[in-house]
């Protein structure tokens, strides 16, 4: 049995994530990747405290799209996340350094995280209920 403690420090770090990244968008910033950075690191967060909670295979990695893929062999409803996993898994590296490529780094753009990362959020959250309370 995994415990219980482990997993809400998981949730807690991902809500920390969300939140930092809501402040700054409801704000109006105009640091879009950073914001968009935060949301994939929340996202990351809630699909690696379902991994842990269903003791699954851990990686120490940041490919969404591979842990989702994780999740979907325990629940295959997590396939419906898939669209939210690519567009978020790109705001990893493109926002922690230099680039010299064409970004999407906009006001729709993080919108479009956002919604991507409440999704996965709400999911994770309703597949956790009956664990963590």
């Amino acid at each position: 049995m995994v415990d219980k403690e482990i997993i809400l420090e998981w949730l807690q770090k991902a809500d920390e994530d969300f939140k930092f990244a809501m402040v700054n968008y409801e704000e109006r910033k105009q640091f879009f990747a950073q914001i968009c950075f935060h949301f994939q690191q929340a996202a990351e967060k809630y699909l690696k405290a379902y991994i842990i909670a269903n003791d699954l295979d851990f990686r120490k990695i940041h490919d969404l799209v591979a842990l989702l893929k994780i999740c979907i062999l325990k629940d295959p409803s997590f396939e419906q996340l898939k669209p939210d996993c690519e567009f978020l898994v790109t705001y990893y590296v493109d926002t922690r350094y230099p680039v010299h490529w064409p970004t999407n780094f906009s006001l729709e753009n993080t919108q479009k995280a956002l919604q991507a990362t409440r999704r996965i959020q709400s999911l994770i959250m309703q597949k956790l209920r009956p664990i963590t309370y």
